[in-house]
């Protein structure tokens, strides 16, 4: 059964590097670490994730927060699949424990943000009844 456990200690955090990185390449070890932990402390963040013959398979960050436009909303920062597990069902099981916990923490809405080249996510994101409801406008300063 694909258990879902919650990264806690430092050292479940580090094990996650390893699958998150791969959605954000530009984080070091060290940074990803301290980001991670920063923004578990100041925002909320929580990371998930599955383990298998203990390595993780698949990882999640998520946090709940309230916007003027959505209400009480559930956002994921990250859903990754460890590359060369992608469809073995670790993604999937993964959102549909998101989705229960949104609905479980009496959120409005469930949202999350997705490269534009990241097709197998796209379908997965479609098949549980997801929309494409915006586009999403980003530009670096400083």
């Amino acid at each position: 059964m694909m258990e879902i456990h919650e990264a806690l200690t430092d050292e479940q955090i580090q094990k996650c590097f390893p699958v998150v990185h791969a959605l954000r390449p530009h984080l070091t070890e060290t940074q990803y670490h301290a980001q991670v932990r920063r923004q578990m402390e100041n925002h909320g963040y929580r990371l998930v994730y599955i383990e298998e013959e203990g390595r993780v398979k698949a990882a999640a960050g998520f946090r709940i927060a309230e916007y003027l436009a959505w209400g009480k909303t559930f956002y994921v920062d990250d859903l990754i699949t460890q590359e060369g597990e992608r469809g073995k069902g670790f993604g999937g099981r993964l959102l549909q424990w998101l989705l229960a916990k949104a609905e479980e923490g009496g959120c409005n809405e469930f949202h999350l943000d997705s490269g534009v080249h990241r097709f197998d996510a796209h379908r997965l994101y479609l098949t549980h009844k997801m929309i494409i409801s915006s586009h999403h406008f980003s530009k670096k300063v400083g």
